[in-house]
């Protein structure tokens, strides 16, 4: 423990600061800016390197916390990043796009505000880029086995290193025109600008794992082909069906799910598509959910200069703070203010969609009700009605689980009761030398949580395929955060 009355010493909690709001909507460059050295050093010096430290419990990587955070206090960030990487893949991911359930669990946070650890990790993968540091690990022998990654998301790219670095063969296949899947056409590059996944992806490269973009697995090639001529199959798709709302007027043109959006925008952005197909320029913009994917289309729209944008969530404001029914070390639900709220916007809750309003094929806007809660439901409260007005409407309402084509027909995969892609403990289905791992097995999650399930399902299919593994498996597809129900 570096400094034994850090957390005394400072009690205050300093994250990254963020460039201006009038400049940074001009463009799609990131929000956050680095932090000050001296900064950082002092927000590590709180963390208390306790007996029993919760934020392992918090963190489905196992991130070494205390131990990096008192080389930060130290100054010796080559060894903090160095820890960093023995758990986890991708930190300049987490670091920026993850909502870092550790600091929820973090044991000073029962009385003080948590230790910055997820700042902490973005200025280590800072550190580690400014370094140039993503040097390639390819493997000293290779085993000749032929492993199959479809969906190149954070589960697919984790679980691809991890057994391409142990000197299997891995084909990583992506549907769309470059690997990234949601990183790259669902993040925008306020939150993760593009070429820090690109610089990852050459290191993926360099290591000898194999990228087949442009192949849709199930239409282009056949799963049964892929069972064929590969020894072992991982199904890391994500969960990308949306969850719709059926109400009246849904089937009104400016309507659409908020991932259809955002992947337009971002081609825009990346030069793939000179305008987008989904512009809210001028327009009066409603989004319905109110969690990161609807931030990030508030942001887009802001940017797209947008004449409003309202975001409607069906339940309450969370508090402020933790509430006695979340204790400490669960996730509380709290009231979040996203880089994109700063930036403008009204939100509103306990709003309940009634319908979509039109006017010649095309939604003008929307009515909506107080939500008020019967049996258990939530249901749109009679006579609270009111019209906003909209020119388009985005659906960020979660998704329900993986896409199904081809899967049920071509390689009889059994699906559990949520739609997910059913799995037994060593995270393999129901078919012969077939995985899933990620959100296409868990349910719609967190990145955290699909690279831990990547790095555990490449030791599972290393064992599967060698008799035994030295690949670390961080967690098993039963398990779950703590929470409350």
């Amino acid at each position: 423990m570096a400094d034994p009355r850090g957390f005394l010493n400072i009690r205050h909690r300093e994250t990254q600061p963020r460039r201006p709001v009038p400049l940074r909507l001009l463009d799609y460059r990131e929000v956050s800016e680095r932090q000050r050295a001296g900064t950082l050093q002092a927000q590590a010096s709180r963390c208390m390197d306790c007996a029993v430290p919760f934020c392992h419990q918090g963190c489905p990587l196992g991130n070494l916390i205390p131990e990096f955070n008192d080389l930060v206090y130290r100054q010796r960030m080559d060894e903090a990043a160095d820890r960093l990487l023995q758990t986890n893949n991708f930190p300049e991911l987490t670091g920026r796009l993850c909502p870092a359930p550790c600091e929820a669990a973090c044991v000073l946070g029962i009385n003080q505000p948590a230790v910055t650890i997820k700042q902490v990790e973005a200025e280590l993968a800072g550190h580690l880029l400014d370094a140039g540091a993503f040097t390639p690990q390819p493997p000293a022998r290779h085993t000749g086995a032929r492993i199959a990654v479809v969906g190149s998301g954070p589960a697919g790219l984790a679980a691809a290193q991890q057994l391409t670095r142990v000197g299997h063969t891995v084909v990583v296949f992506e549907r769309d025109e470059a690997p990234g899947g949601l990183l790259r056409f669902g993040i925008p590059d306020f939150k993760l600008d593009k070429r820090v996944l690109e610089r990852r992806l050459e290191q993926l490269r360099a290591e000898g794992t194999i990228f087949r973009t442009g192949v849709n697995i199930g239409v282009d090639v056949g799963w049964d082909e892929l069972r064929r001529d590969y020894d072992a199959v991982i199904i890391a798709i994500g969960a990308g069906v949306p969850r719709d709302l059926p109400v009246p007027g849904r089937e009104l043109d400016g309507v659409h799910f908020a991932m259809q959006y955002l992947t337009d925008s971002n081609r825009v952005v990346s030069q793939a598509r000179r305008s987008p197909r989904i512009d809210a320029r001028g327009k009066h913009v409603v989004i319905l959910g109110g969690g990161d994917t609807g931030a990030d289309c508030l942001g887009t729209a802001l940017r797209q200069q947008a004449a409003s944008v309202t975001t409607l969530a069906i339940g309450q404001q969370p508090p402020a703070e933790r509430g006695p029914g979340h204790p400490w070390p669960t996730v509380p639900p709290l009231f979040e203010v996203q880089s994109s709220h700063e930036e403008g916007g009204q939100r509103s809750y306990l709003a309940s969609t009634v319908r979509f309003n039109g006017r010649q094929g095309r939604v003008i806007g929307v009515t909506v009700a107080e939500t008020e809660f019967v049996a258990g439901s939530r249901l749109p409260k009679p006579g609270t009605e009111k019209l906003i007005k909209a020119d388009l409407v985005l659906l960020a309402l979660g998704f329900t689980g993986p896409e199904k084509a081809g899967l049920d027909e071509q390689v009889s995969i059994d699906f559990d009761n949520l739609g997910n892609v059913a799995r037994d403990g060593y995270y393999h289905t129901g078919a012969d030398n077939v995985f899933a791992a990620g959100d296409a097995g868990r349910g719609q999650s967190l990145i955290v949580w699909a690279i831990a399930e990547g790095r555990s399902v490449a030791a599972a299919v290393d064992r599967h395929l060698q008799g035994h593994t030295m690949l670390p498996a961080p967690v098993a597809p039963t398990d779950r955060a703590i929470s409350i129900m």
